[in-house]
């Protein structure tokens, strides 16, 4: 949202009102408030005067300053966000002289000048990270006709008051993350209003706003307001960042990191952290798609025909049209389609197979459960008291109220019945477009609770599920998040077009709300809208199996493989099998979002923040730590993507790549730059075709150019992250040593590249990637030859 007309003008209208200089400080043990006049105070009669804005600091955490910004205290607009705070507040060190008053929570400062001038540094380890100064603060009054708009382009009322801050932006500082962004990786330049809407991938809209940004200068902040927050991202001023919102009120955290994981682990422990979700996730999901026909005997023949190609398949998805058109949602299968949907269930079950429906927080007018919901007050209302509807996706479709708990537990108890009946998870969609124009009964602010909306639709599910299947075995596949929805996985990307350019932006969301704080990511394979090509399909199938979670899905045409070409068969067998393979190695990853919040799919560079090379990448990414990927985006498989320093492996064939520097490749639909990071020790599982195995027995170790006096420790764990076996590998000149605890017979070391080994404990094997070991008990002395 912009209020300036260039560089020394406001917009017609506008008025603003800055901190001038410091009247005075009140400390307490564990909170600074500092009184700053909008105006320089030279006597006394310059007291009897506004406005003043309150600035107070409080320190949630070790390293995170909370500053509050207040015009007038009177207001009190709930909802809030859901913050954990790390088990309450750290101990802060406050100190006043002459100059300054200084505010400490960890390594990071506040620092207010006491001069003629507002000054509000941050500093850390002897450097200033960010600021506020003249001028950057400021409380905002539009006026009447006032011409302020926003990203979003709705404009704002007259007469509205906004607070603002904006924090110096520095030379090849860089912004990321803001949510689930579709748009360049870096958000340098661009205007983002962190407001919920259903607007597919290709627009500046976001289904998962989150307004909480990090640098590579040291720093995050979070904003705490659950409504509309408007970012102008070095844009309106370019050598700030700025954020206001509607009020009298604004409060954020400025989060020291100094590293982009630091800043994440912090950021999550007030937000909070995804939990583990079931093996069986990380597996195929097949979905009937959408507007597409489909009944018992469609999926029975898409099940049979995945088993008869030996395709590995997970999870079944039924779409919406499991239940009757016009009445979504009513939790009924629809008997003219699904006349024994308990039996059939049963049926797909004994297959080894997890059932997901999909579901929506709204109810359309025909479905029996609007009358029950009207009666019950469950629904939204308008403020002369009738229920908010409109025609938009369901006839006569009204909305949840998911901020009455007791329309929460109603919901949860029609949603019980599925999970009894077979159900294992649920497409939570939607819980964007939730109206403002509402009264809600605890007087709540509609403003506020717009994104809100899509934690606690998601969150009840959740919990549901949760309660009804136990910790780890709950996951459902939302579209719609806001700050701490993270806590509620798994996230999808939403409607996207099936081209080569839709799933490039599809990776950029990804990465974009990676950066936010979310753990897991999804995405239709082969794009939602329209049907793609084959080239699509089989360079999507590559990248969508290296996603932490992997479906197919698509709008108005089926996604099974052999509707393409066979070729298309053969490469979703591939890497559903490589995927499988890899989930020793995937759950140790997910072990790291569950612990501190760091993704699974890492945008480059927040695995490597010192290489300038990674501040743009958006085009590939680390999946974990010791895996980076390419997708190819070409039919022809031409694909060009940037080799940290060091010897990098081809997976797949066994090259070696040595950076720093960018490489240019051919590829065919069987493959795409999977690189092994140098000094990397990576399990695999001994099973390819289902995600859920004994992940220890038969395990094989791939040793990835270890350096001479290298040691790199490797556990390999179940899905609750107790741990199955752990082996130390150690290099000292040509003998790679390796010890194992409480491993099976069986495991094996892969040593890439090496065709000429001998080995002290075990047998060799040759293998055109690397001769293979099979250890006779718990350690292996392997010296290479070549």
């Amino acid at each position: 949202m912009k209020f300036t007309d260039g560089y020394w003008m406001m917009r017609p209208g506008v008025q603003a009102a800055y901190p001038a200089q410091v009247l005075d400080g009140e400390i307490s043990a564990d909170s600074l408030v500092v009184h700053a006049p909008c105006y320089p105070v030279r006597e006394r009669r310059d007291l009897l005067r506004g406005p003043s804005l309150t600035v107070a600091f409080a320190a949630p955490l070790a390293d995170v300053i909370r500053v509050t910004v207040t015009h007038f205290a009177g207001q009190d607009r709930k909802p809030d966000f859901v913050l954990a705070e790390a088990g309450g507040q750290a101990a802060p060190r406050i100190t006043e002289d002459d100059e300054a008053l200084t505010f400490t929570s960890g390594a990071l400062t506040a620092r207010v000048a006491k001069g003629e001038r507002w000054s509000l540094d941050f500093l850390a380890d002897g450097r200033r990270l960010t600021g506020s100064g003249s001028k950057a603060m400021a409380l905002i009054d539009t006026g009447a006709g006032a011409d302020v708009g926003t990203a979003s382009g709705s404009g704002v009322a007259p007469g509205t008051h906004y607070i603002r801050e904006q924090l110096d932006l520095g030379v090849d500082a860089h912004v990321y993350g803001l949510g689930e962004r579709f748009g360049p990786l870096v958000k340098n330049g661009q205007v983002v209003d962190s407001w919920n809407a259903d607007g597919g991938t290709a627009s500046e809209q976001a289904y998962k706003s989150i307004p909480f940004f990090l640098t590579d200068a040291g720093y995050g902040v979070f904003v705490n307001h659950p409504g509309r927050v408007s970012f102008e991202v070095a844009s309106e001023v370019v050598t700030r960042t700025q954020f206001s919102v509607e009020g009298q009120q604004l409060e954020y955290f400025l989060i020291y990191g100094p590293t982009p994981r630091e800043i994440l682990r912090k950021y999550t422990a007030l937000t909070g952290r995804p939990p583990r979700v079931p093996a069986w996730s990380y597996g195929l999901w097949l979905s009937t798609s959408f507007t597409t026909p489909y009944d018992e005997e469609t999926v029975a023949s898409f099940v049979d025909e995945m088993a008869r190609r030996e395709l590995p398949l997970s999870v079944f998805h039924f779409d919406t049209f499991w239940m009757r058109e016009f009445n979504w949602c009513d939790f009924e299968w629809d008997p003219r389609t699904f006349p024994d949907p308990r039996g059939m269930l049963e049926r797909l079950k004994a297959r080894g197979l997890r059932i997901c429906v999909w579901i929506n927080p709204y109810i359309a007018q025909r479905s029996p459960l609007f009358a029950e919901a009207k009666a019950a007050g469950f629904l939204l209302k308008r403020a002369n008291g009738d229920v908010w509807q409109w025609d938009l996706w369901q006839p006569g479709l009204a909305v949840v109220d998911f901020h009455n708990p007791e329309a929460r537990q109603w919901f949860a108890g029609k949603l019980d019945a599925l999970l009894e009946m077979g159900v294992d998870c649920f497409k939570s969609d939607f819980g964007e477009r939730i109206p403002t124009d509402v009264v809600y009964g605890d007087g709540a602010d509609p403003e506020r609770v717009h994104n809100l909306y899509a934690y606690y639709y998601n969150q009840t599910v959740f919990d549901l599920l949760r309660k009804r299947r136990g910790e780890g075995e709950a996951l459902v596949f939302a579209r719609s998040a806001t700050a701490g929805s993270q806590q509620f996985p798994v996230h999808w990307g939403g409607d996207c077009e099936s081209t080569f350019e839709a799933m490039a932006e599809s990776l950029r969301g990804g990465l974009s709300l990676g950066m936010s704080g979310f753990g897991y990511w999804s995405h239709d394979i082969g794009g939602f809208e329209g049907t793609p090509d084959p080239a699509v399909f089989k360079r999507w199938t590559a990248f969508g199996l290296l996603s932490s979670h992997s479906r197919l899905h698509g709008h108005s045409s089926y996604r099974v493989p052999w509707l393409f070409d066979e070729e298309s068969v053969e490469v979703l067998r591939r890497f559903t099998k490589l995927k499988a393979r890899l989930m020793p190695y995937l759950l140790k990853t997910a072990e790291q979002a569950v612990g501190s919040g760091v993704p699974m799919m890492r945008a480059m560079v927040l695995e490597f923040p010192g290489d300038p090379a990674c501040t743009h990448l958006e085009r590939q990414y680390m999946f974990g730590d010791d895996l980076l990927v390419a997708p190819v985006f070409d039919a022809e498989g031409r694909v060009s993507y940037y080799v940290p320093d060091g010897v990098w492996t081809h997976l797949l064939t066994g090259e070696r790549v040595a950076g720093p520097r960018w490489v240019t490749e051919q590829h065919g639909f069987d493959s795409l730059p999977v690189l092994a990071r140098p000094g990397s020790v990576i399990a695999f599982g001994a099973v390819d075709d289902r995600p859920d195995y004994d992940y220890a027995a038969d395990v094989t170790l791939r040793v990835f150019e270890l350096e001479d006096g290298a040691e790199v420790g490797t556990v390999v764990s179940a899905v609750d992250g107790s741990p199955l076996a752990e082996f130390t590998t150690t290099r000292r000149g040509s003998a790679i040593r390796v010890t194992a605890s409480g491993a099976p017979r069986g495991w094996k070391v892969q040593v890439a590249g090496a065709s000429r080994v001998s080995a002290e404990g075990g047998s060799v094997t040759p293998d055109p990637l690397g001769a293979v070991v099979v250890a006779a008990g718990d350690t292996l002395v392997i010296t290479v030859e070549d």
